[in-house]
């Protein structure tokens, strides 16, 4: 790869992206940018580009923090910077990668140093690299729950802490947050989206021809990534001059109280949470203005301002899409607009207009009247468009004897359309029994970075959690051997015990979902939607990959693999088609094939399979219950942890999901017992004591 960067004015298009990135580079008070768009739209090379633009900092020589030479860190760890000499540099973007370390992030302590020389020995993090520059977060979405939670510590109070066995190291922590994440893969927690200042949705444009110029450039730049560099030369510099100059009249710019009227008026009306939103509003709008070179602020600057500031922060639950209805967004700037000035009073001698005397701008009677002003009003409609008179009429046009159409119980062999979920509920927690080691989250027990510590154990690798009890009781009964002469412990390396913390980790929920005739009833669907509906939104509160096959006809589909993405199920889910058989065993036998691949890409991820039927079986000849029942077997013996959601209604139940949950070793629980202000959990009642499940949990 060339250490050339590509030239931010050579890439095509995007203005809302490019528009927020300058902005931030202009005020980084703005909050940062994150970036939502489909996957190969040139998101990493935008920001990586934006790094050549930015100013250069002051900062005091040898300093690994950073330090403003103005405004030093009083509490920087490489000590106090007095008068110390000062240097310019390039502003620094550091990336982090998604699988980056603790360690990584804030720094690393080195504890049997600092126990047993009474040193600190610290080595800086990416947020110390990041200081007063850009941190850029590719795949934002997929960073695990403890990572997050450092970068909103460090984003709320500009200062990273490490803090290990009461030693602990502080410096100041200020930086431009940038993220790129492609939807399908996943949200981000809210905590973490309200930090973005602004957020920018992008897609490649459909325009053959601005698609062609895109690889064109491309092309050249990997051809001779120099030789491309210098055609965009100028335009750089100008651009980096640019923004130079906003940062210089960022300070005059004047916020007057109809523009803050507005911003405030705005939030309010779209129901955002907290006061953050106005903030940023109001310094997005004063960067435009000293963007566009103007010291006020103007409506069309507060009307930009709510496009990139309000989208990411109406957000009522994971399955919303970011969005601004912007006739509201425009109706609420008028009516909080300046007033217009009073009419002057007429005086005596002037006499008053009729702007309009015959009514029309013709003068030939009121307007679109026709000949003698028409008086009236169009005739009603009807919703497409012809008069209300033949809509009532069409009903004579209608077939004498028409077809009979079976209202709630389609022909197996017949599809029926859609129908949509019910609304969503709180659900009981479904756990898979055991400890795991799998990725932190909120559903099964694990062993993880977070939680309560259980016990002590020898390291593994790098000493990072240190046990202090544990490692003091390892090394007293040898001190006289080792010949203890002060108040000092003598520590050796074997002495060192470290924390084995349980907390909680995710796990794949695998969704078998029923779309055959038996459960086609529109109501009985909508019921079972809602249920799925309700279980996804719990998978995205407890931070699980989920995927769904779904079963009808004659076969079963993989209707959505393994992803973090919730609102992709979600929309799988409400578009799902009903009716024909119930190929029961093909759907169980395709999820012990997701589930046995699935274990070999992730063998930490512990699943959780939720089959969502009635239990029916008429795939497959006489024997389809048979086969159902064996295929059910496959999966207890590989010590699958699962839920029958059992969707039969009806005066008579046959007990058909009973007798699968039997055979799968699962719970089975109602449509009635999912919500949870139901029973104590089904699944802790009945959690499974094959030998199979144990070793597997």
């Amino acid at each position: 790869m060339s250490d050339v960067r590509y030239p931010f004015t050579a890439i095509v298009g995007m203005a809302d992206l490019r528009l927020g990135l300058l902005l931030n580079a202009v005020s980084p008070a703005v909050g940062g940018v994150l970036v939502r768009g489909e996957k190969g739209t040139a998101k990493s090379t935008m920001v990586r580009a934006l790094a050549g633009l930015l100013p250069s900092i002051a900062t005091v020589d040898g300093c690994r923090f950073a330090c403003d030479p103005a405004a030093p860190d009083p509490q920087c760890p490489d000590g106090a910077h007095g008068g110390a000499p000062a240097s310019p540099r390039p502003a620094r973007l550091v990336e982090l990668p998604v699988g980056v370390s603790e360690d990584r992030i804030v720094g690393s302590l080195d504890l049997e140093r600092a126990l047993a020389e009474g040193v600190k020995a610290y080595e800086p993090g990416l947020l110390a690299q990041a200081h007063r520059g850009v941190l850029y977060i590719d795949e934002v979405n997929l960073l695990q729950d403890h990572v997050v939670d450092l970068l909103l510590d460090a984003a709320a109070m500009g200062r990273s802490y490490v803090e290990r066995e009461g030693v602990s190291v502080r410096h100041a922590a200020r930086f431009l947050l940038v993220g790129t994440m492609n939807p399908e893969e996943g949200e981000l927690r809210p905590q973490l989206l309200d930090r973005f200042g602004l957020t920018v949705e992008i897609a490649a444009t459909r325009e053959p021809a601005e698609r062609a110029e895109v690889v064109r450039r491309r092309l050249a730049y990997d051809a001779d990534p120099a030789a491309f560099a210098a055609r965009f030369a100028g335009e750089e510099r100008a651009l980096a001059a640019r923004i130079t100059a906003a940062r210089e009249l960022l300070g005059r710019v004047e916020l007057t109280d109809t523009a803050l009227r507005q911003i405030t008026a705005v939030c309010a009306a779209f129901e955002v949470d907290g006061l953050r939103a106005d903030i940023v509003m109001a310094r997005t709008a004063v960067a435009l203005a000293a963007w566009a070179g103007r010291t006020e602020v103007l409506a069309e600057d507060v009307r930009k301002a709510a496009q990139l500031a309000l989208p990411h922060r109406r957000r009522r639950n994971p399955f919303d899409a970011p969005g601004l209805d912007e006739e509201q967004l425009d109706r609420v700037l008028e009516e909080h607009a300046e007033p217009e000035p009073e009419p002057q009073p007429r005086g005596p001698e002037e006499p008053e207009e009729d702007p309009d005397p015959e009514g029309g701008p013709d003068g030939g009677g009121p307007q679109d009247g026709g000949p003698g002003g028409g008086g009236g009003a169009p005739e009603p409609s009807g919703p497409d468009g012809p008069p209300v008179e033949a809509a009532e009429g069409a009903e004579a046009a209608q077939p004498a004897d028409p077809q009979p159409v079976p209202a709630q119980h389609p022909s197996p062999a017949r599809e029926s359309a859609p129908v949509a979920a019910g609304d969503p509920y709180r659900t009981r927690l479904f756990a898979v029994d055991g400890t795991g080691r799998g990725a932190q989250g909120r559903r099964s027990p694990a062993e993880t970075d977070g939680g309560h510590t259980i016990r002590a154990r020898r390291p593994r690798g790098r000493l990072a959690r240190l046990h202090l009890s544990a490692t003091l009781r390892a090394a007293a009964p040898h001190q006289v051997a080792r010949g203890r002469s002060s108040r000092a412990l003598v520590l050796h390396k074997d002495d060192f015990r470290e924390q084995v913390r349980q907390g909680r980790e995710s796990n794949l929920v695998l969704f078998v979902v029923d779309a055959s005739g038996s459960m086609a009833a529109r109501q009985r669907m909508t019921a079972v939607k809602g249920a799925v509906l309700s279980l996804l939104m719990d998978a995205y509160q407890r931070r699980d990959k989920i995927g769904m096959i779904t079963f009808r006809g004659a076969s079963a589909e993989l209707a959505l693999p393994p992803t973090s993405s919730v609102e992709v199920g979600a929309a799988r889910l409400e578009s799902l088609p009903t009716g024909g058989r119930t190929p029961l065993a093909a759907g169980l036998l395709r999820a012990h094939e997701v589930l046995r691949v699935e274990r070999l890409r992730d063998p930490d991820r512990r699943p959780l399979l939720v089959v969502v039927t009635d239990g029916r079986a008429t795939g497959g000849g006489r024997d389809a219950v048979a086969q159902s029942h064996r295929a059910a077997g496959l999966l207890a013996a590989q010590g699958v942890a699962s839920v029958v959601l059992d969707c039969e209604s009806g005066p008579v139940r046959l007990g058909l999901a009973g007798a699968l949950a039997a055979r799968l070793r699962a719970a089975s629980v109602t449509l009635d017992e999912l919500r949870a202000d139901g029973v104590a959990s089904l699944v802790r009642e009945n959690r499974p004591t094959s030998p199979a499940m144990r070793k597997a949990a």
